[in-house]
């Protein structure tokens, strides 16, 4: 298998460098690979209209399924990338064939930061960040759960919030720091959400640290530093995400908290690029501080800073 741009990652990161590489004229080879089954579709609508049942998932697609084919984009779904030989250009895939590249683009986004505490493996614990995560959730939502505890006061804990409580759920959430959002929002807007939460019946918890998940095979409770059980048959885990960068970094690629680009995403590999949640760069905004943006807008406007 063989491609002009080789794209790994099928979300917005991935799906806009495609489309904007077909837009401005592109006519090389293009073929995109994902972990996931299913073709690049919507992640922020998974913790709300999704999770919800407000949105069918095919109302999730970033461009109907039939559109990849007709621009000639080689979708290589259910699969990932397990190395990467950048003086052969060539990548090794899990269903064991090889791919070679002229440019690579590297948009792979990050995987759910997991807890490390005792029980963090017990069944009934969830993340959100696929469809198959929600699919799960809901699955158990769906067979009469109904007692959960978010761990993280983020987007995806609040939002998971929400929509459980609207859904008659007991829920318990609980942050860390002393105020939920923040790293994105200042006090007075965190004091709002915090309100708007508690007011709506989520049992809303800040400065709590989580000392261990209990339960026999399945989770039946969180255990926190000051020896308080909360009970929950579920609990969602919402404390940021760990950039997907594996194979960049073994490759040689110069990185950290993900894989460092400069202002035109290219990594430190020669024809490889990285955009999206997993790309970290320097912000002219921050003093040059090396950061990620974990945002849609940042991936979109990164993948067609790369198709151009």
């Amino acid at each position: 298998m063989q491609a002009d741009v080789v794209i790994v990652g099928a979300g917005h990161g991935g799906a806009q460098c495609a489309i904007a590489l077909r837009q401005g004229g592109f006519t090389g080879t293009v073929a995109m690979i994902g972990r996931e089954p299913e073709p690049p579709y919507e992640r922020p609508p998974l913790s709300k209209e999704y999770f919800a049942r407000e949105k069918t998932f095919d109302r999730l697609y970033i461009r109907p399924p039939q559109f990849w084919e007709e621009k000639q984009i080689d979708m290589v779904l259910g699969t990932e990338v397990l190395s990467v030989d950048p003086a052969a250009k060539q990548l090794s895939l899990s269903d064991g064939r090889t791919c070679t590249y002229g440019v690579l683009v590297w948009a792979t986004g990050g995987d759910p930061r997991r807890l490390t505490c005792p029980g963090a493996d017990l069944a009934g614990v969830h993340a959100v960040r696929t469809k198959a995560d929600c699919d799960q959730l809901m699955g158990e939502i769906d067979g009469g759960v109904r007692n959960i505890a978010v761990i993280g006061g983020g987007y995806i804990g609040l939002e998971a919030a929400a929509v459980l409580s609207k859904l008659s759920c007991k829920v318990t959430l609980l942050e860390a720091l002393p105020r939920v959002l923040a790293r994105v929002a200042g006090p007075e807007l965190s004091a709002f959400y915090e309100a708007e939460h508690r007011a709506h019946g989520v049992d809303l918890r800040t400065g709590v640290g989580v000392e261990a998940l209990e339960g026999e095979g399945r989770v039946s409770g969180v255990r926190l530093a000051d020896g308080t059980v909360i009970p929950a048959e579920a609990v969602i885990v919402g404390i940021g995400i760990v950039p997907s960068v594996g194979p960049l970094i073994a490759a040689g690629a110069a990185g950290g908290n993900g894989v460092d680009v400069d202002e035109y995403c290219r990594t430190s590999l020669p024809d490889i690029y990285a955009i999206g949640d997993c790309a970290a760069f320097a912000c002219a905004y921050a003093g040059g501080t090396v950061m990620r943006v974990e945002s849609v807008q940042n991936a979109n406007d990164q993948a067609t800073c790369v198709a151009k």
